[in-house]
Formats: structure tokens, C-alpha cells, sequence
């Protein structure tokens, strides 16, 4: 197995739902962080690239057919390099490095761009066609989070719960109150606010100039982060599911824009393309469990990826699992035997901060944790999402 080497990563803001990206659309929203890598990349041949990988959740609308070859194109890529999109939901963007890191690994490529893109804002309703002539019974899908066109076996074996009843599922069965849930979201916030005064994320900003109406604004930073949240203001929220349940706005990711890539090479075409290495990738994994636990997910992908690199979560500096909720990442660090507010667990907040741009996420957590390695002088990170319909998966890096 060759070394395979993360060379750069870029991400746009993320934006709030309807907020300043959502009149980007979602192939536009892609190509921008590409673009930005072969800007910042001159001397670097792109005609050599050997492949675009980007995974995008929803699919639906303008993401639609094959939204990482429309991006490329879009980014101003040769029409010659080739590019595909893949879907793991919300783990899309950290399938799309894994499986680019294989590649490379296995002598299949030398460079290849992977990332991840979402436009939660834009996507559309979608309506089923009719089951008989002159039907008048046609649905209206909404495509932007969650169950649609739901296969009845499916429903009556394992059940279809929505995000917010497998994250409330999960608190009930590892007894995780609303005020733990609470006071995780406060140092989500908390941890993002001095991130951002310390310029954690400054290296992997890019600005964005957006439509706004008939002109352009422009977006420097996240959108979504509220530094003025309080425990009072998350304990005055309603529980999203009705009296005596816990999960609430203030305690669960956001619905998000955004968009993230990252430049892959084998040590052989950094040399040879004066690429400055950040991080290795030494691998992933991924594991199933019950849909209606699928929250849980990192956990068996963690313990597969651990045990297949020999390492312990002990040899871990850095560790970001993705907030989808607040719920879910408490009951996957209590079943991984970690405090709750370990200091090297998403360190610079997560999702519930930063927001949740399901095809982008992954993307940028690795980006994240590859740039805090290299910022702080750290050695090995592990990033892992839990994914709709019950998966998990997971990612390690190395600081070169």
C-alpha cells in the first residue's frame, strides 16, 4: 500500500438554512472550493488529476446528475479529468476521501480532489408519479432531511423515525438528560466562539461572493454559530417531539449550506508536484447498526478502524465525531469510555455550531482535524460520522 498524502483542504462558509447561500446553487456551491484549490495550486498540472470525488446526501435538484462532474466543469477543471458523486448521507464527504485515499493507496491514481458538497436550502419537493392512470392521490416529498418514498417492508421491519427520534431514542436508552444535552450544546458554541477569535478555521476559509437579490454579498465566515447562547436560552427551547422528550433546536445540528475539497497525492506526486503535505490518511471503516440507533454508528467503525491500525483511542490527539445531535455524540463518547466534555473531542466546537451541511460535513472535519495536527503539532486524529439509516464511519489521520 502506497502513502497517501492530504496536500490542501478548502471549504466555503457554511450557511444558515435560507440564509447566505442559499441562492448559490448547489453545483455553483461545489465548484468553488475546487476552483479555489487550483488557484492556490498554479504550477500544479491539473490536466493530471486522475479523478473528482464528492459526496452529496441529497441529489434531488440541482445536485442531480453527477454534481462532482458538473462542479469540476464549473470549477474550470479540464473536461478531461473525470469525477464522480457518492452518497453515504451524512458521511458522504468523508466516503469521498476514504475512497480516494484506496485509490491512491492501491496504485490506481496520483492525484485526486474529494470533498463534499450540500445546498439544504434549495432542495426541491419532489413528487412521485402516479401508481394508476388518473390517480388523484400523488405526494409531495420534501428532499431536504430525512425518509422519503418509503418502502413499506422496510418501514414494518426496522422502522422509518426521523433523526430527531433515533437521537431521542438514544438519550433514553444511555439515560442522557436534557441538561447534559444542553450543556453539550452550550460548549459546542462556546468552543466554536474561541476557535474562531484564535483563527483555527482561518486556513480553511474561503470567501464566497453570493447573489443577493440584484446584487452580491459577500461571506467570510460560518453563519450558523450563535455566540450569544446561554443555558437559559437552550432550557426556554421546546423539545422538538412533544412534552417529556429532550431533543431541541439548541441541542441538534442545523440545516446547512455548504461546500468542501481536499487535494489527495501519493508521496511520488507531492514530490513531484511540490505539493506540501499535511496529514496522512491511514485508513477507514465503516459499520452497521439499527436504524433506529443510528446515532450510535461511530462507535463499531471507531473500534473497526482502531483495531485494524493497532492503534487505541488513547493514541488519538485529536478526535471530531460529527454533531448531528447533542444526544448523539454524548452517548457515543459514554459507550467509547470518554468524558463528556474531554477537551480533545471536537475541540473547536462541531456541528451543532457550525452547522450540518449533510454532503459537505465529513469533508470538513477532515480538513479540520488535518490543519489542527499541523497548527498545534499533533500526531494522529480519528473523525467519524453516524449516518441515516444506521451506519458509522470513520477516518485516520496522521501529521506528516
Amino acid at each position: 500500500m502506497r502513502e497517501v498524502l492530504l496536500c490542501a483542504a478548502l471549504r466555503t462558509p457554511f450557511g444558515r438554512h435560507a440564509g447566505a447561500l442559499a441562492e448559490v446553487r448547489a453545483d455553483d456551491l461545489a465548484a468553488l472550493p475546487i476552483r479555489a484549490l487550483r488557484e492556490r495550486h498554479p504550477r500544479l498540472d491539473w490536466t493530471l488529476l486522475d479523478e473528482v470525488i464528492l459526496g452529496c446526501a441529497n441529489q434531488a435538484g440541482e445536485d442531480n446528475r453527477n454534481v462532482a462532474r458538473m462542479a469540476s466543469l464549473l470549477a474550470g477543471l479540464p473536461a478531461r479529468v473525470p469525477a464522480v458523486t457518492v452518497n453515504r448521507l451524512c458521511a458522504s464527504g468523508l466516503e469521498a476521501i476514504g475512497q480516494a485515499a484506496r485509490a491512491i493507496a492501491l496504485g490506481e491514481a496520483e492525484l485526486i480532489v474529494a470533498g463534499g458538497v450540500e445546498s439544504m436550502s434549495r432542495a426541491p419537493y419532489v413528487l412521485a408519479k402516479a401508481d394508476a392512470a388518473f390517480s388523484r392521490e400523488q405526494r409531495l416529498e420534501d428532499s431536504t432531511l430525512g425518509w422519503r418514498f418509503v418502502n413499506p417492508r422496510l418501514a414494518e421491519r426496522y422502522g422509518v423515525d426521523s433523526l430527531a427520534q433515533t437521537a431521542e431514542q438514544l438519550a433514553r436508552d444511555h439515560g442522557i438528560d436534557r441538561a447534559s444535552q444542553d450543556a453539550y450544546a452550550l460548549r459546542s458554541q462556546v468552543r466554536c466562539q474561541r476557535a474562531r477569535q484564535r483563527g483555527e478555521f482561518a486556513d480553511e476559509l474561503i470567501a464566497v461572493d453570493a447573489p443577493r437579490g440584484a446584487g452580491r454579498r459577500r461571506v467570510e465566515a460560518d453563519e450558523a454559530p450563535r455566540p450569544d447562547t446561554s443555558l437559559e436560552r437552550l432550557a426556554a427551547l421546546p423539545p422538538l417531539l412533544g412534552p417529556g422528550t429532550t431533543i431541541t433546536a439548541g441541542n441538534a445540528s442545523g440545516i446547512n449550506d455548504g461546500a468542501c475539497a481536499v487535494l489527495l497525492a501519493s508521496a511520488a506526486a507531492a514530490g513531484r508536484h511540490a505539493l506540501e503535505p499535511i496529514a496522512r490518511v491511514r485508513g477507514m471503516a465503516a459499520a452497521g447498526v439499527a436504524p433506529r440507533h443510528m446515532g450510535i454508528g461511530p462507535v463499531p467503525a471507531i473500534g473497526k478502524l482502531l483495531a485494524r491500525l493497532g492503534w487505541s483511542l488513547a493514541d488519538c490527539d485529536r478526535i471530531e465525531i460529527n454533531e448531528a445531535f447533542a444526544a448523539q455524540v454524548l452517548a457515543c463518547l459514554r459507550a467509547l469510555g470518554l468524558a463528556d466534555d474531554a477537551e480533545h473531542i471536537n475541540a473547536n466546537g462541531g456541528a451543532i455550531a457550525l452547522g450540518h451541511p449533510l454532503g459537505a460535513s465529513g469533508a470538513r472535519l477532515a480538513a479540520t482535524a488535518a490543519l489542527a495536527l499541523r497548527r498545534h503539532g499533533e500526531r494522529r486524529a480519528l473523525v467519524s460520522l453516524c449516518v441515516g439509516v444506521g451506519q458509522g464511519l470513520a477516518l485516520a489521520l496522521e501529521r506528516v
